[in-house]
């Protein structure tokens, strides 16, 4: 730890907003993470095969109860959507699909690209930061009334600062990026099975009008 609070020390003052970049970054992460794992995804293929059965079998009440049993998912909440105007028209049921997949995706990829955002931020802090340090090496070469070796350790912080910044906006930038991509992956995932598991139950729903089924009940 001391030679960790050493190089926090010896940054200078534009470590502190990169840290402040640092904390958002993790928050953002962990939230993100929690979210798309655990609350919006689910086994797509699985959760269509029952679906699929369910219409199938006329039995549309137990289809939306199965959407029920996973209320914050963002695939159940668009299938639900159609399922809930299962006995309407074609136009009915695709304007629904459409309405709730419109309501759905802005809340699968909300904060994402932030992270990206704040990884240029923190370049840009390090960079900023390593400039002023260059400066005040330059300052402490270029000044004749400074004693040598005051000279010296000027020069020493300016570099140290110049070199600390820089390390630091990396450190923080880089994972902030790889997460972004990561992230990014898994929410096109979300949204892609969306996009082709809300056409197949349009085609379902509607195959089932066209059918004449009948009621759901």
């Amino acid at each position: 730890m001391g030679a960790v609070a050493k190089f926090y020390s010896e940054g200078g003052a534009w470590m502190h907003p990169i840290l402040a970049m640092s904390i958002i970054g993790l928050g953002v992460i962990i939230e993100r993470f929690i979210f798309l794992y655990f609350k919006y995804n689910i086994n797509a293929a699985a959760f269509m095969a029952q679906i699929q059965k369910l219409v199938m079998a006329n039995n549309i009440d137990r289809a939306i109860k199965l959407c029920n049993a996973a209320p914050s998912a963002a695939l159940p909440k668009v299938v639900k959507a159609g399922l809930t105007r299962a006995n309407k028209g074609p136009e009915e049921i695709q304007n629904a699909v459409e309405e709730a997949t419109l309501e759905i995706v802005p809340v699968v990829t909300k904060r994402t690209t932030v992270l990206a955002q704040i990884a240029n931020i923190a370049t840009l802090l390090g960079l900023l930061g390593t400039i002023l340090g260059l400066i005040t090496a330059f300052e402490a070469l270029g000044n004749e009334n400074v004693p040598p070796d005051e000279r010296t350790k000027l020069l020493a912080r300016g570099i140290s600062m110049a070199m600390n910044t820089t390390a630091f906006g990396l450190i923080v930038a880089i994972p902030c990026l790889g997460a972004q991509v990561f992230l990014a992956s898994v929410t096109k995932k979300i949204i892609d099975e969306i996009d082709h598991y809300s056409v197949k139950l349009e085609n379902l729903l509607i195959s089932r009008l066209h059918g004449g089924s009948g009621e759901n009940r």
